[in-house]
């Protein structure tokens, strides 16, 4: 059980977003946390499946992808952006 708490710091590592914005979701009630002390801890199961650590494999398959992507609709992207 304890191998699947996390804390803050490493919930934003695995969603890729900002310690910051994991505290607005806790907040909000986007995430179930527990406060432990002054910290919270998150039970990596309630993240789903979309937040949970890939494989190098897959996380190449993505890059890849990701880079074809701004490759060939970088111009359009930056449009969207500016929207």
């Amino acid at each position: 059980m304890v191998k699947n708490l996390i804390g803050t710091s490493e919930a934003a590592r695995i969603m890729g977003i900002s310690r910051v914005a994991v505290f607005k979701k806790i907040k909000k009630g986007d995430i179930v946390a527990a406060k432990v002390g002054r910290n919270y801890v998150i039970d990596r199961r309630d993240l789903g499946d979309i937040y949970q650590d890939i494989t190098p494999a897959a996380r190449a398959k993505i890059d890849k992808a990701v880079n074809r992507t701004v490759r060939e609709y970088g111009d359009v992207l930056k449009r969207l952006g500016k929207e």
